[in-house]
């Protein structure tokens, strides 16, 4: 393939990052994210400050999942989405915008306006299946690790354990 076929960003081997559609506070879902054909995240509890959800969408069946960090079934989820499930939908609409959402989840929203409800009401028209929890730990994990990048303080300077990263423009 060679290089010339590699676009620049490609090449450069960093992540692009995209800007929230709009600004969402992370009190109730600290993290939300498109990947592994899911929308997946960890949703605050309502009840107890110490417990929170991990709670998941699979894109096209749209097979939900949702349980505690130390992987108890939600209580709540027992046939058709749960409180923490609808949150993390609304909390991925802040930060991808609806669209992307609805693409990423392959939701048909004709006729539906694209914001949270109609995203909502579109997947749980169709009865999705309660789904596998065998990603929570994953997601979780993920969640964990990103919460580690806040004890260090801010700077520019690069992160060690991210240094088999190549510097923006080099190539190999």
């Amino acid at each position: 393939m060679g290089d010339g076929a590699l676009s620049l960003w490609e090449r450069s081997s960093t992540v692009r990052v995209v800007p929230s559609a709009r600004p969402r506070k992370l009190a109730k879902v600290p993290f939300v994210e498109l990947a592994d054909g899911r929308l997946q995240g960890v949703v605050s509890s309502g009840s107890d400050i110490g417990r929170v959800y991990v709670s998941s969408v699979e894109a096209g069946t749209y097979a939900f999942s949702c349980s505690t960090n130390n992987n108890r079934p939600c209580g709540g989820a027992r046939g058709a989405f749960c409180n923490h499930i609808r949150a993390l939908i609304g909390e991925a609409v802040l930060q991808y915008g609806a669209d992307r959402v609805a693409r990423y989840l392959k939701v048909d929203v004709a006729g539906e306006q694209a914001d949270t409800h109609g995203l909502t009401t579109a997947m749980t028209a169709t009865r999705p299946a309660q789904g596998d929890r065998s990603a929570a730990a994953q997601v979780f994990s993920r969640f964990l690790r990103h919460l580690a990048y806040l004890e260090f303080a801010p700077t520019t300077a690069p992160l060690p354990e991210m240094h088999w990263f190549p510097a923006t423009g080099a190539v190999a």
